[in-house]
């Protein structure tokens, strides 16, 4: 029986979030310059994608580009904006054919103008899609989405539209990126890592962990599925006992 075989269609994580972690150590230890990882990391994306939409999970998000990652060297950055650019060109294509809805969070506006123009062109081409929706954390920091999210409650408060005891939970979390989107029920971090790294901190307050030592260019859908077996094997009781789940 294949791994796509094991998986209990009826209990699948309705959202993934994934950090694709590992690529400039893949290329390093083939003796190639970091950006030799990034490219076969997209090969990755591409079949992790798939592999998701194959197995009905409705929401996967990627964390792309952080805004710490505005902090490597020159070079490397440009580089990764031009294999954005490139991979949205191509990858649409294979988006439309998979029935998945592109997305974008981040604060986006840091993002070169080129870029922002071929990904809000992809988006809007892949919007009536239904299968799966793909999200890009792009130039994001969950730190951030949170102090905006802040900001604009506060000057909401300010301008009396809400009062400060109206802010709950639900309010809140409609002012962050992701809103119209279910929290993720399991996060997956790659290459061995063991850190959530600034990454969708509000929305994985419940979220099931996933940490597996491959790096990103070797993740492939198998291990996808091999993440989702493991997820359907534990008991989310969301702080009641395993007698009232």
């Amino acid at each position: 029986m294949s791994l796509l075989e094991q998986i209990d269609k009826s209990r699948l994580p309705e959202h993934i979030a994934i950090i694709m972690d590992g690529n400039g150590r893949w290329a390093k230890e083939k003796g190639k310059m970091r950006f030799f990882g990034h490219q076969s990391g997209v090969l990755s994306v591409r079949d992790v994608v798939e592999g998701a939409v194959e197995a009905g999970i409705s929401y996967i998000t990627l964390y792309t580009f952080s805004t710490e990652n505005w902090n490597r060297p020159w070079i490397e950055v440009t580089a990764l904006m031009e294999l954005l650019i490139s991979t949205i060109n191509k990858e649409t294509k294979t988006l439309m054919e998979n029935g998945v809805r592109l997305n974008a969070i981040g604060d986006l506006k840091q993002l070169p103008s080129r870029c922002v123009k071929q990904l809000q062109q992809a988006i809007d081409k892949t919007s009536s899609n239904t299968k799966c929706t793909l999200t890009l954390a792009l130039s994001y920091s969950a730190r951030w989405e949170i102090v905006e999210a802040a900001r604009q409650l506060a000057e909401q408060a300010v301008q009396g539209n809400i009062k400060p005891e109206d802010i709950n939970e639900e309010l809140f979390a409609g002012r962050l990126t992701t809103a119209g989107i279910p929290d993720p029920s399991l996060m997956i971090r790659t290459s061995g890592e063991y850190r959530i790294s600034n990454y969708l901190l509000w929305q994985l307050a419940y979220a099931e962990l996933y940490f597996t030592q491959k790096l990103w260019p070797d993740f492939r859908r198998e291990d996808l599925y091999a993440a989702i077996i493991d997820y359907q094997k534990r008991e989310r009781r969301f702080g009641l006992t395993s007698e009232q789940v």
